[in-house]
């Protein structure tokens, strides 16, 4: 994972519509440490917004075929599920270097999780399950997340793929 690749275009017009949300400047790449109470927390996290979101497609919801936002609602699809795990943890004192927004790909669906970067490894918060996996046990392909130096420089992961030009999963 190093070549700088496009910044999807929900991440921009999130930016646009959140300014101040995206302003930060590079930070020095910093990784959670992995204590229990600390894991627990995240799981904690990542189990509260999964129960509290009604999961609906962006078409559904609002009528466009992808929006990142934040689901004010209570209801959204993938990367809201993700923006407010990021959200909520950054409220809670956790680096922002160490929560990076990920698209993958869940069959040939796109798909947007938002991933931890700790000691003991790189876990995913998914909207799909309520366990966290380490990034290499969730069964998805990895296309591009954001750098842990900088939120609005993304990098390609592992080899080139037709990456969705949007996430579409519930």
């Amino acid at each position: 994972m190093s070549d700088v690749t496009r910044v999807p275009f929900g991440w921009a017009d999130f930016c646009r519509r959140y300014q101040g949300e995206c302003d930060a400047g590079p930070l020095q790449p910093v990784d959670i440490v992995a204590a229990a109470k600390t894991m627990k927390e995240l799981e904690r996290v990542n189990k509260w917004v999964n129960s509290h979101i009604q999961p609906i497609t962006d078409l559904e919801h609002q009528g466009v075929i992808s929006q990142w936002d934040y689901p004010t609602d209570g209801k959204g699809d993938c990367d809201e599920f993700a923006l407010l795990k990021r959200k909520i943890l950054l409220e809670e004192g956790f680096p922002r270097q160490a929560l990076l927004m990920t698209i993958v790909k869940a069959g040939d669906e796109g798909h947007a999780i938002l991933t931890v970067t700790t000691t003991a490894g790189d876990y995913v918060l998914d909207n799909l399950t309520d366990e966290m996996k380490l990034w290499d046990r969730t069964g998805y392909r990895f296309v591009k997340r954001q750098a842990q130096s900088d939120q609005n420089v993304w990098l390609q992961i592992g080899e080139p793929t037709s990456a969705p030009e949007y996430t579409s999963r519930p």
